[in-house]
């Protein structure tokens, strides 16, 4: 699934390719999957494009007759840009390059300077049509809590300590506690607080708490500025592909591979089946 930086890097990408081109008129509206796009497509043909803007892993299309798409890549959604340049981001496979449309495609918004295809193998994703001032009361929106960089420390713990029980890595991959962070930046925000994945989250002190935080905002801003994570190969709107393992990882796919803080073995875990990372000599239980 991508996550924020990823979605992010995404919206700037489209930005890009639409908003700036300045063709971002809506011109048709193709539909494959019913299940993919919830809404009358009538209501944004015609319309501009004039923001795009991003809540949590969710990207919104601002259009000029106040009129928004909410779209959810979920577990295997991309959209392809096919325009002056083209641009692809999400679950990557051969669709990035591919011509399209395929038996992957689910939906068709041809603009005025490019066409941008969603596609999504399993159908997990979602395009919604709503009207601009309701995407802030969409149950979907409406439960995603606040991102790191708009959280305060003491906000942070007091939604740790409403899940006592519950080890750390899950409670900070619930959206309702904290927007934006995946499985590849809560295991890097981890390793930055010293917190071992497992630890309760009630076991987590204050200042500790605001370490965390402050380690999810420094791990997803570098990804921010390396475009992304080479794991899940996003590409960026120049054509080149997000570096932020490479370059900054320092748990995640990392198992086996000395720690850079102390030389021990990075180990790999499954907790709440997912895939978790972190050093068992720095890391406190």
């Amino acid at each position: 699934m991508p996550e924020l930086p990823e979605v992010e890097t995404i919206r700037r990408g489209l930005s890009d390719c639409i908003i700036k081109e300045k063709g971002g008129k809506v011109l048709t509206v193709k539909i494959y999957s019913g299940k993919s796009f919830i809404g009358e497509p009538s209501r944004i043909m015609g319309a501009e494009v004039i923001e795009i803007r991003r809540r949590g892993k969710a990207l919104i299309f601002d259009l000029s007759n106040r009129v928004s798409v909410i779209c959810h890549l979920r577990m295997t959604g991309q959209l392809v840009w096919v325009g002056k340049e083209r641009f692809a981001g999400g679950h990557p496979s051969d669709n990035f390059i591919a011509d399209l449309p395929n038996g992957q495609t689910r939906v068709i918004i041809k603009f005025q300077n490019g066409t941008l295809f969603f596609n999504d193998q399993r159908k997990f994703g979602f395009m919604k049509v709503l009207p601009t001032n309701r995407v802030e009361d969409d149950d979907f929106i409406a439960r995603l809590a606040k991102e790191p960089w708009q959280m305060k420390p003491e906000e942070f713990y007091r939604k740790l300590q409403r899940h006592k029980n519950a080890p750390i890595k899950m409670v900070i991959l619930d959206q309702t506690v904290v927007a934006g962070l995946g499985n590849i930046y809560a295991d890097e925000a981890l390793y930055y607080a010293k917190i071992k994945p497992k630890r309760k989250a009630g076991l987590v002190s204050e200042s500790e708490a605001a370490k965390l935080l402050e380690g999810a905002r420094v791990v997803m801003e570098r990804s921010l500025e390396a475009g992304g994570s080479t794991i899940r190969n996003y590409v960026k709107s120049d054509g080149t592909k997000g570096d932020y393992l490479e370059l900054f990882a320092e748990v995640f796919n990392r198992e086996g591979q000395k720690c850079r803080r102390c030389g021990a073995e990075i180990v790999k875990v499954k907790l709440g089946g997912r895939g978790t990372h972190y050093c068992p000599e720095c890391q406190k239980e």
